[in-house]
């Protein structure tokens, strides 16, 4: 294999790595959806009907916007794992 073969190769691999590390999710340690607890234009992504992704939440705490935080805090600060009505503040548990 030519050098510049080696050289694409390589940067191919580099690459796909870094699209694999940049992804919110692996970037930050395990992770999961948190519906609720983001404010007003600070969710993660996909806001339900009419909002297309990330920043688009119209109300705080709103119940089908979800933000990413660490893997089994999600319920503990009083959100949600799964989309919910209504846009209450959350109530942590104990």
């Amino acid at each position: 294999m030519n050098n510049i073969l080696k050289i694409t190769a390589a940067a191919a691999s580099l690459t796909a790595a870094a699209a694999l590390i940049s992804t919110p999710a692996v970037a930050a340690g395990a992770k999961e959806k948190c519906y609720g607890v983001s404010l007003k234009g600070k969710n993660d992504c996909a806001a339900g009907p009419g909002t297309s992704c990330a920043g688009t939440s119209t109300v705080d705490y709103q119940g089908n916007a979800w933000k990413y935080v660490a893997k089994g805090s999600c319920v503990k600060m009083g959100g949600s794992l799964k989309a919910k009505a209504g846009n209450m503040a959350p109530k942590p548990k104990k």
